[in-house]
């Protein structure tokens, strides 16, 4: 019985799997973050260029 909780302890197969799980969590955060600085962004000239267009006269385009 000491034998097989020695040899539990002894495994890394774990530490290496939560290590993944971190940085995958973390890479995903970053681009989340990414994604919603870029939406506003988008959207604020969208909308600049919906303005533009609304007021513009035929000719002028």
């Amino acid at each position: 019985m000491l034998r097989r909780v020695k040899n539990f302890l002894s495994r890394e197969d774990g530490a290496v799997t939560v290590d993944w799980v971190v940085l995958t969590a973390a890479v995903v955060g970053l681009l989340a973050a990414g994604y919603g600085m870029m939406r506003s962004g988008t959207t604020d000239l969208s909308e600049g260029v919906s303005s533009y267009m609304g007021s513009a006269e035929p000719g002028d385009i």
